[in-house]
């Protein structure tokens, strides 16, 4: 089952809470301060946006910090405005248990740049409700992130 908007607001931690992101069944996320393209980070703010460029890959940071309870999870899906720009977004499970700002992955495809503004909403995020409480929630390498968090796979 997902959440409607007046359960996001009463169950899902999200700091900080913007009402014009809420949703009828899902919350927009927004472009926070930090980004990653091209092996270095770039500080992302009001005077600053973000331009990703042509076939480029960006992580791009949530500004907002998203706790889930145990027994919700997360779903989310590139805003369609930006889809039609030529982004392309590749976006994990945000599993039950989890508590941090999400670093998340965009691809330009397109020939043209695509500039995201800080605090600009770019994914949604979908909540929905599991039959009960994982019995294992989220407590993996990720857990608690308030900046970029880059790959924490092992490298061979």
């Amino acid at each position: 089952m997902m959440l409607p908007d007046w359960k996001i607001r009463k169950e899902i931690l999200i700091e900080p809470f913007n009402e014009e992101s809420l949703q009828p069944a899902g919350y927009d996320l927004r472009v926070g301060n930090q980004a990653y393209i091209n092996d270095r980070i770039i500080e992302v703010n009001k005077e600053g946006g973000l331009v990703i460029p042509p076939k480029t890959y960006a992580l791009v940071l949530t500004l907002e910090r998203v706790r889930l309870p145990e027994d919700v999870m997360g779903d989310m899906k590139l805003r369609s405005s930006l889809a039609r720009e030529g982004l392309l977004g590749s976006f994990a499970w945000v599993d039950p248990g989890w508590d941090g700002n999400l670093t998340l992955g965009l691809f330009n495809a397109s020939d043209k740049s695509v500039e995201l503004e800080y605090e600009e909403r770019f994914v949604q995020i979908a909540f929905i409700r599991l039959e009960a409480p994982s019995k294992s929630p989220y407590r993996g390498n990720y857990q608690g992130s308030r900046g970029i968090a880059l790959s924490k796979r092992r490298k061979k």
